[in-house]
């Protein structure tokens, strides 16, 4: 029981089936070791550890708020430090709408950041230019940066981010640690001009 003095009717907490645990890659175990993939083993550090960048410009921004408020707490998903510099994080979350001004600072954002790296697109704006065909908004993200994970939804819902960024570990967790530098991902990053 906690000890607070407001308590009218105490419940004693049962913890034992809130807590979920992450499986452990498969291998080869015995007494005294455990043997597996170094891939599986990065992947599982990778995915509960992500660094979300923010990069947030209109409504799908106070909608990520919510995600990181105490109601939906992205935190528990291994996403506790949210970072506002790009050689820091990890994964670059592009919220809201993106002028064609602002393209060539969201493709910095993105160059500045180390490798590995992953982006979602959250919202319709960031998606496909949402309800904003014009001459001056960028349509979707894709056209400036490589998209791994799309969130539609004008705003979406914080659920909605929360699965998109479940999307995200179960991509990270499966990358292999030699992808980054196969012939299939350099090809990717110089049809966007990446060196």
């Amino acid at each position: 029981m906690r000890p607070v003095r407001f308590n009218i009717h105490p419940k004693e907490a049962d913890i034992a089936d809130a807590i979920s645990m992450a499986p452990a890659p498969d291998g080869i175990g015995g007494e005294g070791f455990f043997a597996t993939q170094l891939s599986s083993v990065v992947g599982l550090a990778r995915k509960n550890s992500l660094w979300p960048l923010p990069f947030a410009t209109s409504c799908c921004g106070i909608e990520f708020m919510a995600t990181m408020a105490s109601h939906y707490d992205l935190a528990r998903f291994g996403s506790e430090r949210v970072g506002f510099s790009p050689r820091q994080c990890d994964l670059l979350m592009v919220m809201g709408t993106i002028s064609k001004k602002m393209a060539p600072v969201l493709r910095q954002v993105y160059l500045q950041m180390a490798e590995p790296r992953w982006v979602i697109s959250v919202g319709a704006c960031a998606c496909s230019g949402g309800i904003f065909d014009t001459y001056s908004v960028l349509q979707g993200i894709d056209q400036v940066i490589p998209v791994d994970v799309y969130v539609p939804g004008c705003p979406p819902r914080p659920e909605a981010i929360i699965d998109g960024f479940m999307k995200i570990q179960d991509l990270v967790g499966q990358e292999s640690i030699r992808r980054r530098n196969g012939d299939q991902y350099k090809e990717l990053l110089n049809s966007y001009g990446i060196q």
